[in-house]
């Protein structure tokens, strides 16, 4: 969650609607739902009188998904009446969340358009994260005399943390490990969010329960204590000794002192850097596409057998290396009416992931094809035909050389992963300082054919600042793809195991929307297919030490 504002800034100057004075405004924000086409009202800000300039106090606080296209729209209407629509229009402005978080310092102004013939002023917006939540817990207890519950031996002791809710209940947060046989147990040392412990609420109460571990689970209560964070804290600078009080045994005798004690040895406090720090921090995601231009991507236009059904690759026996994509069988085919799945894919991530690169310019490679002017076959060659700078100008650059592209390859084969990896790995390398991220966009039928070269690039890209997300389309099998995946084994290669989990693969059928509803389909595919990239980010900046710069003052 974070807070976004119309805040202060130069050259607003908004339209001055009112004969004796200047205009009355006040900012509404409308949002779309995902994958939607309707505008509902979020909230608003107060109205400040008299001014063409105004400093909005009150703050939108939204919560933010980088794997969603949030659209927003603020309309900022002179307020003579509270109903909207009939105030007077002083034009509109529409934004993306992650442009805003994606821009200098998380503050993007933008022209206010809609009135014809005038110029409305601008808004300038500002976006910041809640942090209040973001600190990480490191303590260490031990206890001391505390009651024996075993018959045959001593207590098997362990540590139950509760976090006290707004209704009075408590929800289970934390567990210690058993330390066994022992009425002095020592535990390691364990961490825990302060959001998982209080809710970012200090004072809130917290209970921890001491327990005797027994094997068939019904275990012994030995007592409880409380306390809150802000006592736990108090533990930086000396130990804390809490008392382990047990209500039954304290009603029944008289003599009752306690159940024994535990002690807070260490309590230390640190920050989690966030995906919003490093973007604010000046972090750049570079996006890069790679499509499949193999023959294996519909029906052969000659004998009108999918490839995949007859089991050779394309080109295998002079058949089926000619797939035309100006045919329906083609999943390159894009009809009049709606993209191909090529297209969707691209537009999907495309249009979420370019809200965080400045420049807008794409690196875009197509493989397996026979490329003019000499018709050999490529495995990674630039789908706007410049060799020197295979960038494309925003993601309708991208859609518009793909589409050139399919008008004069060759769709063949084989289909080999490997060197575009590499192409992109070889970039990422250059820049390690965490101020450069990449994120390789590979969109393929599934049928690979350099498996193993694929392992290898893949474990030595898992060392450098990039992902790669595969979108399978059409209807193969695809367990190569999910054998990259790496999410229930580590991708390895020659005894190396990948250091990260860099790899995201999904398949585009699994999110087709089923009353053909192409939007929907693709903030669906989006969702799904980006969700990974803020942790494999984090993962890269952790596991190299790299902390986020402060933005510029």
């Amino acid at each position: 969650p974070g807070w976004l504002t119309p805040g202060s800034g130069p050259r607003r100057n908004l339209l001055d609607m009112d004969t004796f004075s200047k205009s009355d405004p006040v900012v509404v924000l409308f949002m779309q739902a995902s994958g939607g086409s309707e505008w509902k009202e979020f909230g608003r800000t107060e109205v400040i009188d008299n001014t063409l300039n105004p400093d909005f106090v009150r703050k939108f606080v939204l919560d933010y998904y980088f794997e969603e296209k949030q659209n927003l729209r603020f309309d900022p209407p002179d307020s003579h009446s509270t109903v909207l629509g009939v105030q007077d229009f002083l034009g509109q402005a529409f934004v993306a969340l992650g442009e805003v978080i994606g821009s200098q310092r998380g503050r993007l102004e933008r022209p206010l358009t809609g009135v014809p013939g005038k110029r409305c002023g601008t808004i300038l917006l500002l976006a910041e994260e809640l942090s209040n939540c973001r600190d990480i817990v490191t303590m260490q207890l031990c206890a001391n005399k505390l009651d024996k519950k075993d018959f045959f031996g001593k207590s098997d002791p362990f540590l139950v943390f509760y976090r006290s809710n707004e209704d009075g209940t408590f929800t289970i947060c934390h567990k210690t490990e058993v330390v066994k046989n022992t009425l002095n147990p020592v535990w390691q040392p364990f961490t825990i969010p302060v959001r998982a412990l209080c809710n970012g609420d200090y004072d809130r109460t917290v209970k921890i329960d001491v327990y005797d571990w027994d094997r068939d689970g019904s275990h012994d209560f030995i007592g409880e204590f409380a306390t809150s964070y802000r006592e736990l804290s108090r533990a930086q600078s000396q130990f804390t000794v809490y008392e382990v009080l047990n209500p039954r045994k304290k009603c029944k005798k008289k003599k009752y002192v306690n159940s024994g004690t535990v002690t807070l040895l260490s309590f230390s406090v640190e920050s989690e850097f966030t995906f919003v720090d490093y973007i604010r921090g000046g972090t750049q995601l570079n996006f890069t596409v790679a499509i499949d231009f193999t023959a294996s991507n519909g029906e052969c236009s000659r004998c009108g057998v999918c490839p995949h059904q007859r089991g050779h690759g394309a080109g295998a026996d002079g058949c089926c290396a000619a797939g035309l994509p100006s045919q329906p069988t083609s999943l390159h085919y894009a009809s009049p009416y709606q993209l191909s799945a090529y297209a969707l894919a691209l537009k999907a991530v495309g249009e979420v992931i370019q809200d965080y690169d400045s420049d807008k310019l794409f690196p875009a490679y197509g493989f397996g094809a026979k490329v003019p002017p000499d018709g050999k076959i490529s495995h990674q060659f630039p789908l706007n035909n410049n060799v020197d700078n295979p960038s494309c100008a925003g993601i309708e650059g991208v859609l518009e050389s793909y589409l050139q592209s399919l008008r004069t390859v060759q769709l063949y084969g084989p289909t080999n992963f490997a060197p575009v990896i590499n192409q992109v790995a070889g970039t990422a390398a250059q820049v390690t300082d965490g101020s450069q991220y990449h994120v390789l966009l590979i969109i393929t039928d599934g049928v690979i054919s350099d498996m193993l070269q694929t392992k290898e690039a893949i474990v030595t890209a898992s060392a450098l600042p990039m992902s790669i997300i595969i979108v399978g389309v059409g209807p193969a099998e695809f367990e190569a793809m999910e054998e990259l995946d790496g999410d229930e084994v580590r991708v390895s290669s020659r005894g190396r195991y990948a250091e990260r989990d860099i790899v995201q693969f999904v398949p585009f059928r699994d999110y087709v929307d089923d009353s053909g509803n192409q939007v929907l389909s693709m903030a669906r595919l989006a969702k799904d297919v980006l969700a990974e990239i803020p942790e494999q980010l984090l993962s890269y900046m952790k596991t190299h030490d790299i902390k986020p710069r402060r933005p510029d003052p």
